[in-house]
């Protein structure tokens, strides 16, 4: 299994947002669009519950590292979510699968991580970029650390342990440090 990277041009982002809403429907954009703003783990991102959100505020148990994380919704999130609710009142589930829904007697679930990961690869593939469920983590602390140059800050977002880990996780090459180093002038 090959590593998949973040999406480290704005414009990228998007376009990546539009294909999956044409290749794939507009809930598979959707997980795209909410996953890169909240810059959670794939199964906790697809686990998420309406009852998981009071207002603007989520907050979920990790499935990975069983802490509690707490997340102030972003107005794209927050009106993605609210659009969700509004056209499936009955859902459970942000995510929820609509394969299911005509089987009697069946618990609601949500959409599977195999078919966001297809989506997310075969729309890389088209773009010419190793993407996977974890580019939407990827791609929001690459953006963050670029805007603040704070590796702590988003290392904490992340709810990584070390910089070391933090750094590779988003994608900071050398040619990323070279960079800084030529256009930062003093």
């Amino acid at each position: 299994m090959s590593e998949v990277h973040a999406i480290k041009d704005l414009n990228t982002i998007k376009l990546m947002s539009i294909l999956l809403s044409k290749r794939y429907g507009q809930q598979i954009a959707d997980v795209w669009d909410v996953g890169v703003n909240v810059a959670l783990r794939i199964s906790d991102l697809l686990s998420i519950r309406f009852e998981d959100i009071n207002e603007d505020k989520l907050v979920l148990r990790e499935c990975k590292t069983g802490k509690l994380a707490h997340i102030l919704l972003n107005q794209r999130a927050f009106e993605i979510i609210k659009r969700i609710k509004t056209t499936h009142p009955t859902h459970d589930y942000v995510f929820q699968s609509h394969r299911s829904r005509f089987v009697i007697n069946k618990q609601p679930r949500p959409l599977s991580r195999r078919i966001v990961s297809k989506a997310f690869k075969e729309v890389g593939q088209e773009l010419g970029i190793v993407l996977g469920t974890h580019s939407m983590r990827k791609t929001r602390g690459y953006h963050l650390y670029k805007q603040t140059n704070d590796i702590a800050r988003v290392m904490r977002m992340l709810r990584h342990s070390s910089e070391a880990q933090t750094l590779r996780y988003i994608g900071i090459t050398q040619q990323d440090i070279d960079a800084d180093f030529r256009h930062l002038v003093l």
